[in-house]
């Protein structure tokens, strides 16, 4: 169940060349709930290594994942080129002695190919929401809505064995409720078996409501004082999810008519599945309605706020001539790699410019050093000092929070058999634990890495 890439912190590469060292022949099939990185990021390596069964997801993830990992690939094969050339020996030769650059054993390599991500799509599955699917004679599953992203599962999953019959859950990352676009997550009622996640599960998120004041407040402000409001934002999810508050807020009379500039050839991409697959949103996703793809003839009005997406590098550096009046939303969501890194070297050092978080920053990434106040940054080799306003805008979380996770638990009519708490940083999965154990009485299982487990 996922396949995800280690992203953040000095420890990713090393865990993502580590992560997949067992018997690949040992699996019979693997199941995927939704297209971020972190949750399907390593696939293209499962399948290069040897995996030779099929991947099963909803049909809106595979589609997000022909793209997302395809897009993985492509930075993976640019950064092995860049570590080469820094690390080539005739770029040197003007050191001396012992300030000689020292030559690598070996070439960087990426962690896979564009070529591998393409194959590893031919052993994608696609399934439709609550239907039952027998991947192994002994065991059947369903995905259903987990609420977080387009496409976004819970797996539950029935395994037959010795006449026994063993029901096993997995939530994924589940979303948080009444928000714009996805559906609240599915309730399930049994579990003999839970892996529940918890990434936000030792905070509540923001007021909803109180959050879009803020976001108001900071895109007014800083586009009177003459700014740019820079947006980092995952390509996926949330990056829809902006378009459509803004187009809100404007209708709403709150903001006023806005030019935005998604910079992010997987944005546009991600944007037009999310269309494609509209049926599965809310009724919130009628705001998305009016996008178009950037070109250098004036925008075609529709009545709301004017979207545009650069798709090639020149229109991308263009933005750099923007001084004030833009919100400009880049990936990647953690400010480490992506367009976002450019925007921020040129509008960080500008007091009148805003930086909107509007998603968690894992520790070591250069948007938690942001968030927690740095007076300077290193961007490019480069001391970049961080005068804008920064805002973190919390209400806007994609995951379900400490109470979210807690109401979706109570729907369980009776505890299960384990619960393993998952998919979170260590003082918080513990943090969670407790609590669930507080409040609901069940015992929790905090596993740990590369530990197993006979259930």
């Amino acid at each position: 169940m996922d396949c995800g890439l280690f992203q953040g912190g000095r420890e990713a590469e090393r865990k993502n060349l580590e992560s997949l060292r067992f018997d690949l022949k040992s699996l019979d099939f693997v199941l995927i709930t939704h297209a971020h990185l972190d949750h399907c990021g390593l696939l293209p390596r499962l399948v290069a290594l040897g995996y030779r069964g099929p991947i099963y997801a909803t049909t809106a993830t595979c589609d997000l994942m022909t793209v997302m990992l395809k897009d993985s690939a492509h930075i993976q094969e640019k950064e092995a080129a860049w570590l080469n050339q820094k690390n080539n020996p005739a770029n040197h030769r003007r050191l001396q002695g012992k300030h000689r650059a020292p030559r690598p054993s070996r070439e960087a390599e990426p962690l896979y190919t564009v070529l591998q991500a393409e194959a590893c799509m031919r052993q994608v599955r696609g399934v439709a929401y609550n239907t039952q699917i027998q991947p192994h004679p002994t065991v059947t599953f369903q995905l259903v809505d987990a609420g977080h992203i387009l496409g976004s599962a819970i797996i539950r999953a029935t395994v037959k064995e010795r006449r026994k019959t063993t029901q096993l859950v997995f939530s994924g990352d589940l979303g948080q409720p009444a928000r714009p676009l996805m559906q609240d997550p599915t309730p399930v009622h049994e579990a003999d078996i839970l892996l529940i996640e918890s990434t936000y599960g030792n905070r509540l998120h923001k007021n909803f409501e109180q959050t879009l004041d803020e976001l108001v407040a900071a895109v007014t402000a800083t586009l009177k004082h003459g700014g740019n409001v820079i947006v980092p934002a995952f390509a996926l999810g949330r990056t829809q999810e902006l378009i459509a508050l803004l187009q809100r807020l404007h209708f709403e009379g709150r903001l006023p008519k806005l030019k935005v500039y998604i910079d992010s050839p997987l944005a546009q991409r991600a944007t037009e599945i999310t269309l494609h697959h509209a049926r599965l949103l809310d009724a919130d996703a009628a705001w998305l309605t009016g996008t178009q793809p950037m070109k250098n003839a004036p925008a075609a009005k529709r009545g709301g706020i004017e979207v545009y997406f650069t798709e090639s590098p020149e229109e991308s550096m263009r933005l750099n001539a923007v001084r004030g009046g833009a919100v400009i939303i880049a990936g990647s969501g953690m400010c480490d790699g992506g367009r976002i890194k450019y925007h921020l070297r040129e509008n960080l050092p500008r007091p009148e410019c805003a930086v909107l978080i509007t998603g968690f920053q894992a520790a070591g990434t250069l948007g938690r050093r942001i968030v927690d106040q740095a007076r300077s940054v290193k961007i490019f080799g480069e001391d970049i000092a961080v005068r804008a306003q920064i805002y973190t805008l919390g209400g806007l979380s994609a995951h379900a929070d400490r109470d979210a996770l807690l109401g979706w638990l109570r729907g369980f009519h009776r505890p299960p058999r384990k619960v393993f708490v998952v998919h979170g940083e260590s003082s918080t999965a513990q943090q969670f634990a407790a609590t669930i154990k507080t409040e609901l009485g069940w015992e929790t299982i905090l596993p740990s890495r590369n530990e197993s487990v006979v259930v």
